[in-house]
């Protein structure tokens, strides 16, 4: 679950780019958790018609666990109603009310609906629950087949301890069809603040394709609101491991101390001789039409770096990931906007199409793509193009729109709009000097992009093999690249 590929990627522009060092200001520390925050932006979704002859168990905060089940004599505890459904399956449906200190965890069921009853705001209150050893959720998928998790919220579900990991809505093993759509999971997360330890971890959605044998497959989660988690190390919502299949779309995810979106490849999710191999790594999926605003790790005791913080928190974020389409998101106000990249020496992340997003107010870097270090980390076949970059790096220390790492290979940036909005270090492009086989940091093309800034096109600022480049005619004819593309003073 750790996340620390962008320290070395900082050092790495820290030495190679021939830039006088700014003086940064002293920077604002976040403290976290956040209360309040921006209203639920979650959008409503309708429930879906069920089956003619499915079960349904009513449950409300008001019932007795040995009533009935029917809408006249509900249940009290939403796993009891989950336990009576039989081998069918069927559905759950939570009253409005708050339902306090209850999981519900569903391990190996097919043909399940837990869900909002029809205009109910049903509260998963988890306050006051021990978290145990190990990662567990609120609402809790244990393998299975035909889920689907609408309507609830989710909150409260805390811990300090190091050994466990909260998670709000969490699916381990090898599901297939799970959906997971309108809910609202805030204000949770590990409170543990031991500086500089990625062993504090929590998640809001988190979903672990733990199965070398059987693949994740038909995931959807849409129409989430997830906000104000305390994350530690670990991302807000994740996809990890042998998931086969996924669709991440229009989310509305804000204000946690970590990672918004992360598709992961390569780590100990799946071990021994399967997990470099292409059953241990997100694939074959989309992530469209979300929005994900103020992700930052400034006052995050996981990246407490002694003389300050590490602004290490991507809104959206690859790892190991292949064969994924990012488009139409917003991305705004976090650490970084998007990243591509890879941390691991025998990992890679390729296949990615990066389009039509809009990213803004970063305050590192807009787009980051690339390996983790000179020994770690590669990235093959990605297409960044359509996307709208605009006044990124706000902390004003020299780093660039779009920053090229280690390893890049085989890969597109064109038909970008790039605009920087700092005068005094107006950087649109950076590269780290290449390292390793020539092959590994050949075929990149960069072309007709839109470049833009407030100084003339003879002041602008590139880095190309870690070395400065002034004006955007010396850029073209030092890199051999952005023939077609043009800056305009604004």
């Amino acid at each position: 679950m750790s996340r620390f590929h962008t320290r070395a990627a900082r050092r790495g522009l820290a030495t190679a780019v021939v830039i006088p060092a700014l003086a940064v200001p002293a920077l604002l520390v976040v403290q976290w958790p956040f209360e309040g925050g921006a209203p639920t932006q979650t959008r409503p979704v309708a429930a879906a018609a069920l089956p003619a002859g499915t079960t349904v168990i009513h449950v409300s905060p008001n019932g007795n666990d040995s009533a009935d089940g029917s809408a006249a004599a509900p249940l009290r505890t939403p796993q009891r109603a989950v336990d009576r459904l039989g081998s069918a399956g069927g559905a759950v449906e939570l009253a409005d009310g708050r339902y306090a200190a209850q999981r519900i965890v569903l391990a190996n069921r097919r043909h399940v609906v837990v869900r909002a009853a029809a205009g109910a705001r049903p509260v998963l209150d988890a306050t006051g629950l021990v978290v145990p050893a190990g990662t567990s959720g609120v609402v809790e998928i244990r393998d299975g087949a035909d889920i689907t998790i609408t309507g609830l919220e989710i909150t409260g579900y805390r811990t300090r301890s190091l050994q466990a990991v909260p998670v709000g809505i969490y699916a381990t093993g090898a599901t297939s069809g799970l959906r997971i759509e309108g809910n609202h999971v805030h204000h949770l997360g590990n409170d543990n603040r031991t500086a500089g330890s990625f062993d504090i971890n929590a998640h809001g959605i988190a979903v672990y394709g733990r199965s070398a044998t059987a693949s994740t497959t038909g995931l959807v989660i849409s129409a989430n609101e997830v906000d104000h988690l305390v994350l530690g190390a670990s991302e807000t919502v994740v996809v990890n491991g042998n998931v086969d299949g996924f669709r991440i779309s229009d989310n509305s995810i804000h204000d946690n101390n970590n990672i918004g979106i992360d598709l992961i490849g390569f780590e100990r999710t799946i071990s021994g001789p399967a997990r470099f191999t292409e059953v241990n790594r997100a694939r074959n999926g989309v992530v469209s039409g979300n929005t994900v605003t103020r992700i930052i790790s400034e006052g995050n005791p996981a990246y407490d770096e002694g003389d300050g913080y590490c602004n290490c928190a991507g809104g959206i974020y690859v790892d190991g990931g292949a064969r994924i389409t990012i488009e139409n998101n917003v991305v705004a106000d976090s650490d970084i906007g998007l990243e591509v990249a890879s941390e691991w020496a025998s990992g890679r992340t390729n296949d990615i199409v990066v389009r039509s997003n809009t990213i803004s107010g970063s305050r590192y870097v807009g787009i980051a793509v690339g390996g983790y270090d000179r020994r770690r980390g590669e990235a093959f076949g990605i297409t960044v193009t359509g996307n709208t970059l605009r006044g990124n790096n706000t902390l004003d220390d020299g780093s660039p729109e779009i920053l090229l790492q280690y390893y890049v290979h085989d890969s597109s940036i064109t038909g970008n709009s790039v605009t920087t909005t700092t005068a005094e270090y107006p950087l649109l492009v950076s590269r780290v000097r290449p390292a390793g086989d020539a092959a590994k940091n050949a075929n990149l093309t960069l072309d007709n992009n839109a470049y833009a800034g407030p100084v003339p096109a003879a002041s602008a600022l590139f880095v190309w093999n870690g070395r400065a480049v002034t004006g955007l005619a010396n850029w073209t004819r030092s890199s051999g690249q952005d023939a077609h593309s043009t800056w305009t003073q604004r």
